[in-house]
């Protein structure tokens, strides 16, 4: 191919010109389109997105209210705290340990004084709590009401007459201030699972007794039968029988038979405190319903 039909090739007629710059407009026009749709006319995310995004926002520290986002916290009971509400109120896993720890024992903090007693939290995060406690209505009331004694004590000479825990009635038990229907049945229905009760302190281990009210039970009983006692040979139960002790658990249970058969019989209940996840407070209560 020469240099004169390199050039007709190169060299357009009129209307190609118009052709190709018309060709160069719509491009132009097209691109203006697309990218004003895009600025003008973006559709609002879907509504499974929104809601995506509260729940980030949620996870947040101080649940996403950086971006104006107020999440509800809802009253709670503080003896059934989580890990998570506990680290949104500022809480450390040293101080949320502490109340795990406590409740294993099977006992419960009954006002906001006694959480902070436990738990160690300094008074700002405990202020912050606070509001959020919601506690049994018979601890409220127990809490909120001026409780005259002296009605009971001083103003009439009246000897109380101390009676036999073991021998008490649903009655008898619900003449104690704090004892009232659910938790009288409770008390019978722990008792008839040791078949008695050996020490007042056990009062102290019922879901539901504040120390003020196992105080005032020691003020009209006391212990004076343990005859009824159901033993349990620790030498010769199974993990099953083992795991009816009201103080042991399945894990428990395992624990002391595997001891027993690497070990040799328990001895006494100094043995027994070799034992992980044993209670060494209710050591002297255990060693009751025990034969060895």
């Amino acid at each position: 191919m020469n240099t004169q039909e390199v050039q007709k090739l190169l060299v357009f007629t009129n209307g190609e010109r118009k052709g190709l710059f018309g060709l160069f407009l719509l491009i132009i026009l097209l691109q203006i389109l697309y990218f004003s749709y895009h600025f003008w006319w973006t559709q609002p995310a879907p509504p499974q997105d929104a809601h995506w995004l509260s729940v980030k926002l949620e996870a947040l520290p101080n649940g996403g209210t950086d971006f104006k986002t107020k999440v509800i916290i809802y009253p709670f009971n503080p003896n059934f705290l989580t890990d998570y509400k506990g680290y949104k109120f500022g809480m450390t896993t040293t101080e949320i340990d502490r109340l795990f720890a406590f409740r294993k024992q099977n006992k419960f903090v009954n006002s906001a004084a006694e959480f902070q007693q436990v738990t160690k939290v300094s008074d700002a995060v405990l202020n912050q709590m606070k509001p959020y406690f919601k506690f049994p209505d018979w601890v409220n009331q127990s809490t909120s009401k001026n409780y005259d004694q002296t009605k009971y004590s001083k103003n009439k000479d009246v000897n109380v007459v101390i009676k036999d825990l073991n021998g008490a009635t649903k009655a008898d038990l619900m003449e104690v201030y704090g004892i009232g229907d659910a938790i009288s049945d409770r008390i019978l229905n722990e008792k008839a699972k040791f078949g008695c009760f050996v020490s007042m302190e056990q009062l102290s281990y019922i879901w539901g007794i504040s120390p003020e009210v196992v105080q005032k039970m020691k003020q009209q009983f006391k212990i004076t039968t343990t005859t009824n006692a159901v033993k349990i040979n620790i030498n010769m139960a199974s993990v099953k029988e083992l795991a009816q002790f009201p103080y042991f658990n399945y894990s428990i249970s395992k624990d002391i038979v595997k001891y027993r058969t690497m070990n040799g019989d328990f001895k006494n209940i100094d043995d027994l405190s070799k034992i992980n996840g044993i209670s060494v407070d209710k050591l002297k209560i255990i060693a009751v319903y025990l034969e060895f």
